[in-house]
């Protein structure tokens, strides 16, 4: 019966109802070929799922998923089909040929789907990891993505048009500079992704800062041609890749996880106020806990010394800060707003809300401190101060 069929289909008589029908027929049972064989697929690759779940490893978990399975069963249908389309349509090489065409665009279709599918995978998989998940790799796998469907497109071209995906290359490449215009930004961020992941430079979750682009918070996203940064008031701020590697930012991730945060203030001292204090005002300042006996028996001294050895003390006594790294009260060049006096230490706890407030209650005991060496604080004066003089 089949083999009438191609008879009067390969007729060089002009085709009648008869043969219309039977390539109707014929098509009518590839397609029912091939819903069978997809759903044979489907029911295999179900049973690979059902292995997949009781393994011990979660990777094949993530990559081999449901929705790949899926791509991978459309793909057994255009394979059928290809493998019959000879048997049933040999003889007729004008449809052979549209058919065979239309075949090979769905399983070029399939595959570009497979391979965008497991890169969607890969990339969830190593976001889950906490060893992975903070890699810039976004941008290279949008990459990947990007190339696959280029590839795509060349090879389905050249299926269209009968030539090889080679001269449709050869073609291109008398327009890469116009391609190089129009995919600047892409090919930068690609640049840019690589560097930052490879010089382990940026990571999603990093706390950074970049001048002139008022960023500064946490590093939400990072894909091929923007970093999402949440500030802290909950906006956002787009960052091109590259503006990251040609230009300096801070990342305060490592201070996280060095377990202590800098904190690096000045008070600026009246210079009229130095001088030397008396013996009574030594005793005073002795019996209030503000001296140490060793001080106390040196007699007269000068207030500004006497300040800078308590506040050390002062701050190296805080449970906070941190007795291994550096702890410093130190004079600075005079200004004409006074002689600073720099504290610089370290707050064991890197939690920004706890760390402030840690801070903060050590530089209200320095300024209640000041006063009681007789020492005055430098303040520019106010229309409040110049009031009072009359």
């Amino acid at each position: 019966m089949l083999e009438q069929l191609r008879t009067l289909i390969t007729g060089n008589i002009p085709p009648t109802w008869p043969e219309w029908l039977s390539t109707v027929i014929l098509l009518a049972a590839i397609a029912a070929v091939a819903v069978i064989t997809y759903y044979l697929a489907s029911y295999a690759l179900k049973l690979v799922e059902k292995v997949i779940g009781r393994t011990s490893t979660t990777w094949d978990d993530d990559l081999l998923n449901p929705q790949f399975l899926r791509a991978v069963s459309q793909l057994a249908p255009a394979i059928t089909v290809n493998w019959l389309l000879p048997a049933m349509f040999g003889h007729t090489p004008q449809t052979f040929h549209w058919l065979s065409t239309l075949t090979s665009f769905y399983i070029l279709w399939a595959l570009i789907r497979i391979l965008l599918v497991f890169c969607d995978n890969l990339y969830s998989a190593m976001s889950r990891r906490p060893r992975t998940k903070g890699y810039a790799v976004k941008g290279v796998f949008q990459m990947f993505k990007i190339i696959f469907i280029a590839v795509g497109i060349i090879v389905g071209i050249s299926l269209l048009i009968g030539k090889t995906p080679m001269t449709i290359l050869t073609a291109l490449g008398a327009s890469a500079a116009v391609l190089s215009l129009v995919f600047k930004d892409t090919i930068l961020g690609l640049v840019a992704s690589v560097q930052l992941t490879a010089n382990h430079m940026l990571h999603r979750g990093d706390w950074i800062i970049v001048p002139g682009l008022d960023a500064n918070g946490e590093v939400t996203d990072i894909s091929l041609t923007t970093v999402k940064v949440r500030n802290w008031d909950n906006s956002i701020t787009t960052v091109p890749p590259y503006s990251l590697v040609s230009g300096p930012f801070r990342n305060y991730t490592p201070m996280k996880e060095a377990g202590a945060r800098r904190v690096d203030r000045s008070i600026y001292i009246d210079i009229n106020s130095v001088r030397y204090l008396t013996g009574e005002e030594v005793d005073s300042l002795a019996g209030e806990g503000f001296l140490s006996e060793e001080e106390r028996t040196q007699g007269s001294a000068v207030n500004l010394g006497l300040l800078r050895r308590y506040l050390e003390r002062l701050i190296g006594g805080h449970p906070l800060v941190s007795s291994t790294s550096t702890l410093m009260v130190r004079q600075l060049e005079p200004t004409p707003s006074g002689l600073p006096v720099q504290m610089y230490f370290f707050i064991t706890d890197t939690n920004w809300v706890a760390f402030e407030h840690c801070a903060s209650e050590i530089m209200d005991e320095v300024y209640a401190s000041v006063s009681r060496f007789g020492l005055r604080i430098f303040q520019t004066p106010s229309g409040t101060d110049i009031l009072s003089l009359k």
